[in-house]
């Protein structure tokens, strides 16, 4: 069977290295090379690019961003079942694949890239969203990386991308539609990965700005959004009294009603209370 790299099938990669995804790793692994170079086209012309990725598994998607011209590939993996076929792969693309078995969370991904850097990943449901923090909140912004294309369970990808009044606003949409642009490119079934999770899965696509959308105090804006949707039921006025007796005049201040509750309230009205709050 032909495939779009001349290399073998990815059922027959995973059997002959006996590669049983692990739930304990949030594995589920994408056998489409169609597919993967498809999510691949998401990120953009990648021929310019260093491109890091997270849980490569079998590499399924590690194929797709060579076969799609990435200009070198950094597949970090934390199975070391793994490191065996993604070595068959770095072998057919000599010097454009990297890879290196540890724990995203504990590599420093800059000592090994060189900028411009896209992140594509198709995350492990047990790190993604952690991951993706990480990469909204480093201590310098502009980050690293000029664009994030991330996998996820469909209903955090919603959450990404979510707006005021929706079932799936609140902290996540706030914290990375306050430095990028947000949307969902791709949704996938179940059906698409081995095996099949039982819930659907989204491509989410973020590109950097180059500065915050609003100007705000970055560790306000966080206490303030934390206070509010941590008790979403409440209104404003009580979920932040904490923030002193002024809080309510400080809503005002913001055009904000003190009794509207945090999912009413846009992105660019959290910024302006962060700031008004922060002039004391």
């Amino acid at each position: 069977m032909a495939t779009i790299d001349g290399l073998p099938p990815l059922r027959e990669v995973i059997k002959a290295h006996d590669l049983v995804a692990k739930k304990q790793l949030g594995q589920n692994f994408l056998l489409d090379l169609n597919l993967t170079a498809k999510i691949a086209r998401q990120a953009g012309d990648l021929s310019t690019c260093d491109v890091l990725e997270v849980g490569p598994g079998p590499g399924g998607l590690t194929r797709g961003l060579l076969v799609e011209g990435a200009r070198r590939v950094l597949a970090i993996e934390k199975d070391p079942r793994c490191m065996a076929p993604l070595a068959e792969i770095a072998a057919a693309y000599p010097g454009r694949l990297q890879v290196i078995n540890a724990d995203a969370l504990e590599v420093d991904v800059m000592a090994h890239l060189t900028p411009p850097v896209r992140v594509v990943a198709n995350l492990p449901y047990n790190v993604g969203t952690e991951l993706l923090i990480r990469w909204l909140t480093p201590q310098v912004w502009p980050p690293f990386w000029q664009s994030l294309t991330l996998m996820f369970q469909k209903e955090v990808a919603e959450r990404i991308v979510a707006k005021p009044r929706g079932d799936h606003y609140g902290r996540l949409a706030l914290l990375a539609q306050w430095r990028c642009d947000a949307k969902i490119v791709m949704h996938l079934p179940p059906e698409a990965f081995t095996p099949a999770p039982k819930v659907h899965s989204a491509v989410v696509h973020l590109t950097r700005l180059a500065e915050p959308r609003f100007p705000a105090d970055e560790t306000l804006l966080q206490r303030l959004t934390a206070m509010g949707f941590n008790q979403r039921r409440k209104m404003l006025r009580s979920s932040l009294k904490a923030m002193g007796p002024k809080i309510e005049a400080q809503l005002v201040e913001a055009g904000i009603e003190p009794t509207a509750r945090a999912e009413e309230i846009s992105l660019e009205k959290f910024c302006a209370l962060s700031r008004i709050v922060a002039r004391g």
